[in-house]
C-alpha cells in the first residue's frame, strides 16, 4: 500500500516497471546482469523452471531449458538429492543494437531440488524433446507402497 502512495495512484504498474527499468540500467553499468541471480553471472534460483511429480513408480523432474545444449548439461543424484548444472548461450548481438525489450537470458546455471524420498540411482534415466528435459528416477523398492495380505487365524 505504501509504494502505491508512493507511486501515484494513476498507473502505478507502468510506473513500478519504468523503476525496475533504471534500476536494471543501474545495475549493467556495474557488470551485474539483471534477472540472474548473482553477480557472477551465474544463475541459480528457479532457473530452470521445473516440475516434480510421483508417479507410483518413480519420481518424474521435468524443467524448460530451451537453449541449452544438452551435451553441456551435468546430472547428478547424491543421496536424495537431484542437480542440474549447465549454460544457456545466445547467439551474439552486434554492439549497435538497440534493444526495446530484453528478457532472454543467458549464462551458467545450477538448479537442486531435493526428492521426496529415496530412489534407485541406478535406473535413472533422462530424455529431452522440444525444450523439455525429461528425468525418471525410479523410487527405491523399500519407499513403494505395497499391499499387505491379512491372514485370519
Amino acid at each position: 500500500m505504501a509504494l502505491i502512495r508512493w507511486l501515484g495512484e494513476e498507473d502505478s504498474l507502468s510506473q513500478f516497471e519504468r523503476m525496475q527499468q533504471e534500476f536494471n540500467r543501474w545495475l549493467s553499468a556495474f557488470g551485474a546482469s539483471p534477472g540472474r541471480g548473482s553477480w557472477s553471472g551465474n544463475r541459480t534460483g528457479v532457473y530452470p523452471a521445473m516440475n516434480l511429480y510421483d508417479d507410483g513408480e518413480s519420481y518424474v523432474v521435468r524443467a524448460e531449458i530451451p537453449g541449452v545444449d544438452i551435451n553441456q548439461l551435468e546430472l547428478t543424484v547424491t543421496g536424495d538429492t537431484l542437480s542440474i548444472k549447465g549454460e544457456r548461450k545466445l547467439r551474439e548481438v552486434p554492439e549497435n543494437v538497440s534493444f526495446h525489450r530484453r528478457e532472454i537470458s543467458s549464462g551458467k546455471f545450477r538448479r537442486s531440488v531435493t526428492l521426496p524420498g529415496q530412489i534407485d540411482g541406478s535406473k535413472v534415466t533422462a530424455s529431452c524433446r522440444n525444450g523439455i528435459l525429461e528425468i525418471a528416477l525410479p523410487r527405491a523398492e523399500e519407499t513403494k507402497q505395497r499391499a499387505i495380505e491379512i491372514k485370519a487365524n
